[in-house]
């Protein structure tokens, strides 16, 4: 299995119970979308939207997320044949975060260099979709093997 990291912070981010389980407020702590369709991609768009809000990050940091997550989601429905896409609220000394698990079962990606590079591209797209995910997060890994599908994690910090 082939994978890249970059990071711009040293600490690990740690995390709020996920599973799916309630906080304070009665709110998921990890939501859960599949990607099967395009209109799964708008409920994406929407969904991380909202987590944004509710992990009270800034317009611009509100912004760089809602377009990474598009930018991994429909790579996941286009060169993956659909996935899921995961959003985890974290905290770490005070800071809330998010982090998003973009998942498919497609034939994973042959040359990540290549795919990170901008101007890549294996379809009709412009070829900024996971160089640019990777620059609007703090912490950016992907893994990949040929045959298994590709994953992404991504994770953005508020006010960083």
């Amino acid at each position: 299995m082939s994978s890249a990291r970059s990071t711009d912070d040293a600490v690990a981010p740690v995390a709020t119970p996920a599973n799916d389980t309630a906080d304070r407020d009665g709110k998921a702590d990890r939501t859960v979308h599949e990607v099967r369709t395009e209109e799964d991609l708008l409920t994406v768009r929407h969904a991380v939207r909202a987590a944004t809000l509710r992990a009270g990050f800034s317009i611009v940091d509100q912004t760089r997320v809602v377009t990474a997550a598009s930018e991994l989601a429909r790579n996941a429905f286009i060169h993956g044949g659909g996935g899921s896409v995961t959003i985890e609220y974290l905290t770490l000394g005070g800071n809330a975060g998010l982090r998003l698990t973009v998942d498919d079962n497609g034939p994973g990606i042959r040359d990540i260099d290549a795919a990170l590079t901008d101007g890549f591209t294996t379809g009709a797209g412009l070829g900024h979709g996971l160089g640019g995910a990777r620059r609007l997060m703090n912490d950016f890994e992907l893994h990949t093997a040929s045959g298994q599908g590709t994953t992404v994690i991504a994770t953005r910090w508020a006010g960083r």
